[in-house]
């Protein structure tokens, strides 16, 4: 288990957030509980199958699920000991051993394990195979799913901000912990229920909450900010939706922008290829594939990368029903734009990357979830001294 927030800092002066009543309150005695909603946790047993797990994340409309299993017989991820317990006797019912997510479930489906009649991951046989195993098989195919955190619900802002701030894109935040103000990792921590909080979860807030300080920094340029990753990965129009999404896994990315192929011998379409200077004609990301019932998925993954966004764009789960079209598009910024613009976007579009393009639309970079609360963070901080 990893536990984080359980410092306190005396930032006093950070920032200020004016509510509509007029009363203000700082920043930095905001706490995550502040953040939380009352929106259950989804979770899966660890006999689940993947084809199951994949239903799930379906129906819910999330992109990750912590594994659970029963207590006494795993080590979590990270030797972690996170449990669930009956709020009344305090019995352990449960033992959380991991997260899987959607990159997970694409990545084992498009492994080169093959069938014993060779089908490989085309083969329907195969396929079958693999939506059947059980989804405790498959934590750790990536990183992500090696480690679980908690965060407490009394942790402050700040400490939350820095957590999201070097990559970890959710944690479990216990409702009735028992053991709140607990930092050692070789103890167990109990709680009768969590509840999932995320990095879009923290930057809607931030969004929301904003003082004329924060506004300061939302006002800022990416550029001047020093927001923008200029290691941007792509892959062709031409790169099919197995080797996409080997090229995810092998690069750790959730997605990546989507270039016209360069009709180089030497291009090899089944690798990520360097993006920058390159025009982005769309995205291929795994949380897409969340749109993408088992049985539509035997069909799609001979497509090529576009045509594959194209399939994903008419799908109903990606219909807007305030404007009753397809919302699915290139979702990018300029070097110039305003922080403000980046989160924006970014949270209105539900993606977790900006591509930063410049005046001829050619890729220069990205800015992330994490880049955007990295820069945010270090500003407040910066403004505290």
């Amino acid at each position: 288990m990893q536990k984080y927030g359980d410092r306190k800092h005396d930032d006093a002066g950070v920032t200020t957030i004016v509510k509509q009543g007029g009363e203000s309150q700082r920043l930095v005695d905001k706490t995550v509980k502040d953040l939380m909603g009352k929106q259950r946790l989804v979770e899966v047993p660890y006999m689940a199958t993947v084809g199951d797990t994949m239903n799930t994340l379906v129906a819910n409309r999330v992109v990750a699920v912590p594994v659970a299993a029963p207590p006494g017989h795993w080590i979590g991820a990270g030797g972690s000991m996170i449990m669930e317990a009956d709020k009344q006797t305090g019995g352990v019912r449960k033992h959380y051993i991991g997260m899987v997510t959607m990159l997970d479930i694409v990545a084992h489906i498009a492994g080169d394990h093959e069938d014993e009649t060779g089908g490989g991951v085309h083969g329907v046989s195969d396929l079958d195979k693999k939506m059947t195993v059980p989804v405790s098989s498959i934590i750790g195919h990536c990183l992500e799913g090696l480690s679980l955190w908690t965060l407490n619900p009394t942790t402050s802002i700040l400490d939350c901000m820095e957590l999201f701030s070097k990559g970890i894109h959710r944690a479990l935040v216990p409702v009735d912990g028992q053991m709140e103000n607990v930092a050692r990792v070789e103890l167990v921590e109990s709680a009768s229920s969590y509840r999932m909080l995320t990095q879009m979860d923290l930057l809607r807030f931030l969004r929301k909450y904003h003082s004329s300080e924060l506004q300061g920094i939302l006002s800022c340029s990416i550029k001047e900010l020093g927001a923008v990753n200029e290691n941007v990965y792509a892959i062709t129009d031409r790169t099919t939706v197995k080797d996409a999404i080997k090229c995810l896994k092998t690069a750790l990315l959730n997605a990546v922008p989507i270039v016209e192929a360069s009709g180089s011998r030497q291009e090899d379409l089944t690798e990520v290829t360097y993006g920058k200077g390159r025009k982005p004609i769309g995205t291929f990301s795994s949380t897409d594939l969340k749109g993408c019932h088992f049985s539509t998925l035997q069909t799609w993954l001979p497509l090529n990368a576009l045509q594959f966004t194209e399939q994903v764009s008419r799908s109903p789960l990606y219909e807007d029903s305030n404007e009753g079209r397809p919302r699915r598009e290139l979702v990018m910024c300029q070097l110039e734009s305003p922080l403000s613009e980046a989160i924006e976007k970014a949270v209105s579009k539900h993606v977790h990357r900006v591509w930063v393009v410049d005046q001829q639309g050619l890729l220069v970079g990205l800015i992330s979830l994490t880049d955007m609360i990295k820069v945010m963070r270090s500003c407040l901080l910066s403004k505290a001294v």
